[in-house]
């Protein structure tokens, strides 16, 4: 082989193996998932924007706490399901970026999923500890309801139940701990503050809902084909893009009533911000549903939205009283 050939050759190898590396990276990102953790921290800013609007205060030690320990435990989630997912044999061809798949050590990727679950738990302990025991407790009732969704023997979501159990978690379980661990220490013992969960965590939680619901759109064939009964598998795809619109207008009709009623400033309207990918997933899912390869990145439109429309509601829930003392001078 001439010496231009072997330059010519090594160069391809090196070019192969900078594609390959590259690749590797691409799945490696894929695989954390790090636009995921908005739903994680969703429900404790929106209660910090709650109480500085009601100008009830805000402890930063325990935001930030609170913060990290959600942040692990929904680590300890992703982590679990690439494992529960591995064992049904679901991830096996369709999900490249599994942990599972891209370690092949099952065992280790558990035992970092259980870690992040024991440090999670553990900081969630003293949030409760400098706010109120009953924190721990809803947030312990949010991991068993994640449980339920993949864990053995249940796999609530391989029937189809994932969307309610993740409106249930993240809608008020979350909320409601969130607004007791930012409280001073004792306010809690007046019980859960479920009124106030509801009303500011439905419309939120719906919109992480719609973020489960669209991830199911690019694998209905590998979930048909293991017994995954998701509701998109169940509808088939043309229906289940025909509900996103309304996921999108019942998620903003839940933030947009309170401030018809005048429970919360007209400010509390920027979660509209929101509006503009979940106006692209609408389009995206309606006129490409059935083509798994362009609809791939579906869910990441739906956390857009999700983030910014639930990063305007907090905000704007906050700036609600400094605007109106502004107007007034």
């Amino acid at each position: 082989m001439s010496e231009p050939q072997v330059v010519a050759s090594r160069y391809a190898a090196g070019g192969g193996a900078a594609s390959e590396a590259s690749s590797r990276g691409r799945l490696w990102r894929a695989a954390v998932k790090w636009p995921m953790y908005a739903v994680a921290v969703m429900p404790v800013l929106l209660a910090a924007g709650w109480r500085l609007g009601q100008g009830l205060g805000l402890r930063p030690g325990q935001l930030l706490l609170f913060l990290l320990a959600a942040v692990l435990l929904l680590a300890w989630e992703n982590l679990a399901n690439d494992v529960f997912d591995a064992d049904t044999g679901v991830d096996t061809h369709g999900k490249p970026h599994s942990v599972v798949n891209l370690t092949g050590r099952r065992d280790r990727v558990l035992a970092l999923a259980n870690g992040c679950l024991v440090v999670g738990l553990g900081l969630m302990a003293l949030v409760a500890l400098r706010s109120s025991a009953v924190v721990l407790l809803l947030v312990l009732a949010c991991c068993g309801l994640g449980y339920l969704y993949q864990g053995p023997p249940f796999r609530l979501g391989y029937r189809g139940l994932g969307e309610p159990l993740c409106w249930l978690a993240f809608g008020p379980c979350a909320t409601a701990a969130a607004l007791l661990a930012l409280a001073p220490a004792g306010e809690g013992a007046g019980g859960v503050p479920w009124g106030d969960a509801l009303l500011l965590g439905s419309g939120p939680a719906l919109a992480t809902t719609l973020v489960l619901f669209c991830s199911h759109f690019h694998q209905v064939d590998e979930d048909a084909a293991h017994g995954k009964r998701s509701p998109v598998v169940r509808l088939g795809t043309r229906r289940a893009a025909g509900l996103v619109p309304w996921f999108v207008a019942a998620a903003l009709a839940l933030q947009w009533a309170p401030v018809l009623l005048g429970w919360w400033p007209l400010t509390a309207l920027l979660g509209a911000i929101g509006l503009p990918p979940a106006r692209a997933l609408i389009r995206l899912l309606g006129e490409e549903h059935h083509r798994p390869e362009r609809i791939v990145g579906s869910k990441f439109l739906a956390l857009r939205f999700q983030a910014f429309n639930g990063l305007g509601l907090a905000c704007g829930l906050a700036l609600g009283p400094w605007l109106t003392a502004l107007a007034g001078r």
